[in-house]
Order: structure tokens, then sequence, then C-alpha cells
């Protein structure tokens, strides 16, 4: 898939207020300061796509963005660890869980990793909860050149196996490199693919 036209559409404060057409929706989900900004403006081709920030945890709206014309790109909150109230983080985790779960648009979520860390509680809940309430989800690991390939690749695939415990069948899944452009590639391809069955 060729990227020709990526603009920002809407920032939305709940599911109710996300554009009304029936595009597809692809959504970017992970944990504060996993890179989400940065992969997304890689996959666009356009730098200053979504706003990348030192602070971790800067989303706290749905963020829509249109991709030719086609299909929306969906930037949501991370979860987990971000300077937040208790009742801001709730907050959010309802707002991300009804977009997730009510969205009928929403065809796949994207849960983005960081290939340099073990797998953590945070997101082994978050892909269980996704799995148990049926929605179809890849998971994208990220930050893959802060590590020789050889060593990436074995940390995904450890990541993985520890689903065995739950998992009969894997999810999908990519590495990929912002800096890098890796996996770009292949991941546009996947969501063509999809698109090309709906």
């Amino acid at each position: 898939m060729d990227i020709k036209k990526s603009e920002f559409v809407i920032s939305s404060p709940t599911v109710g207020k996300c554009p009304a057409d029936n595009k597809p929706e692809y959504a970017f989900i992970g944990r504060s300061n996993v890179g989400k900004s940065s992969l997304i403006n890689m996959l666009c081709n356009h730098k200053g796509l979504a706003k990348t920030s030192a602070t971790p945890g800067k989303t706290l709206l749905i963020n829509h963005f249109i991709i030719n014309n086609e299909w929306y790109l969906v930037d949501l909150p991370g979860y987990g660890f971000a300077k937040r109230s208790k009742t801001v983080q709730k907050k959010l985790e309802q707002m991300i869980s009804s977009y997730i779960l009510q969205r009928k648009q929403l065809v796949n979520v994207f849960v983005l990793i960081d290939v340099r860390h073990e797998q953590q509680k945070i997101d082994r809940e978050f892909v269980d909860w996704l799995g148990e309430s049926n929605v179809p989800f890849t998971i994208v690991f990220t930050k893959a050149d802060k590590l020789t390939p050889g060593k990436a690749k074995q940390n995904a695939a450890q990541w993985l196996d520890r689903l065995k415990d739950r998992w009969e069948t894997l999810p999908p899944y990519y590495i990929t490199s912002s800096e890098k452009k890796q996996g770009r590639e292949e991941l546009l391809n996947y969501i063509e693919e999809i698109n090309n069955t709906l």
C-alpha cells in the first residue's frame, strides 16, 4: 500500500463523538512511551502527523486520521504509567474500552510493545482482555533498532511464547523500528489485505 495522503480529522472525548461514516478503522494503542506517535508518523511518511512528545501520556482523546480517503488510523491514549490522577486514568480506561467494544467501524487493534522489555503485566492483561472480548488485534513490537536483529527476534518470540499458557492460537505480530522504517511495508500491506476482504 502506498500512502499518498494522510490528514488529521478530529479528536473525540467519547466514542459517540467519533466520525459518523463507515470507513474501516485501525486503532493503535500501547503503554505510554512505547513510541506510538513515531510509529504512526513513520507509517504515514508524515513527520508531524501524530504529536510526539518527551512526556509520556500526552494523548488523552481518540484521534482520527484519514488515510488515502479510504480508511482511518486511530490514535488511542496510552495505558499504564503516565503522571495522571486515578480519576483521569479511570476515565481514559472507560473511553478506550467503550471505543474498542462499541465502535462498529473498528477492524483491528494494533497493540504496541517495546521489544526491549520482558512481558509486562499491564500489556499481558490488555492483550488477554482483547482476546476475551473477541477483538481482532495484532502485536507490533517497537524500537527494534535499539537491539541487534537477532536479539529483537528472540525477545519477540519469548514474549509470544509466554502467551501459550492461555492462548491456543497466537496473534499475528510485526517487528518495527520507526528510526529505520523497519516493518513499514509489511504493516501497510497487512492493512491493505484486511481492507480487501471487507
